[in-house]
């Protein structure tokens, strides 16, 4: 993903550069979230943050990350593209926003059960939910650095949901990774799975394969695993039956 800059060529070089490598310096957290300021490179943006961000995710949505460049964005809410960098002076940046702006659409608020294990899952729900809706969120999760409000909101309730059990802070704290890494992961591979033109055909042939290197004697593990009874195709049901041997399965002693 570029972000492409007509004003400057050795500008757009070193937005390319630091793209591809991974991500570019970013902004102070504090100054992102808190205390948001204009950085003072083009004319004054006539265009809000939210709006520049929803433009990002609606793209983002529609056609994948790749599609998300600065010129693109610029184009969808009809600003200057060099009035952008007012708001997201890189890649990292606009990522940053574009995942906050989209937790805000889980809920954060309401009595949860007293039941940690059932609001944990309740929460995991809600975040597969969330990801399918926006499947490049996923990808996203991993690299990035900071916790917007929207994103914080959550991450308070789900620390809440976990108060009933023995566990300290930082504990808490990996778990609710560990939730969401394990929902990324497996929308991740959903998505993936159903974007695959031959995804029927493909599983025909490993079935297939599969029942070969069972029948060889050298895999009696595999062969007695597969002999089972097989359950019924069904991504909720997977996705509730994975998600609860997860958290059903925490120590929390």
């Amino acid at each position: 993903m570029t972000f492409a800059s007509p004003a400057a060529g050795k500008e757009e070089e070193n937005v390319t550069r630091g793209d591809e490598a991974g991500g570019a310096t970013g902004v102070d957290p504090q100054q992102l979230w808190l205390n948001p300021v204009r950085s003072g490179r083009g004319r004054k943006p006539a265009f809000s943050r939210e709006a520049i961000t929803a433009a990002a995710v609606a793209l983002a949505d529609a056609e994948g990350l790749e599609a998300v460049t600065m010129r693109r964005v610029a184009s969808q809410v009809g600003a200057g593209v060099m009035s952008l960098y007012s708001y997201a002076p890189d890649k990292e940046t606009l990522l940053d926003l574009m995942v906050d702006h989209v937790s805000g659409e889980l809920p954060t608020t309401g009595p949860l059960t007293g039941d940690w294990r059932a609001d944990l899952k309740s929460i995991g729900h809600l975040q597969r939910d969330l990801m399918l809706r926006h499947p490049w969120l996923p990808a996203t999760l991993a690299a990035r650095r900071t916790l917007g409000p929207n994103s914080l909101a959550f991450l308070e309730r789900a620390l809440a949901a976990l108060r009933p059990t023995r566990l300290d802070g930082a504990a808490k704290l990996e778990v609710f990774s560990l939730l969401t890494g394990f929902v990324a992961g497996h929308v991740g591979y959903e998505t993936s799975q159903a974007a695959a033109a031959d995804s029927s055909d493909r599983a025909a042939a490993v079935a297939g394969y599969l029942a070969a290197v069972a029948a060889d004697g050298r895999h009696p593990e595999l062969a007695e695993a597969l002999s089972a009874p097989g359950r019924p195709l069904d991504p909720d049901a997977t996705f509730a039956r994975f998600l609860d041997r997860l958290v059903d399965g925490l120590d929390t002693d």
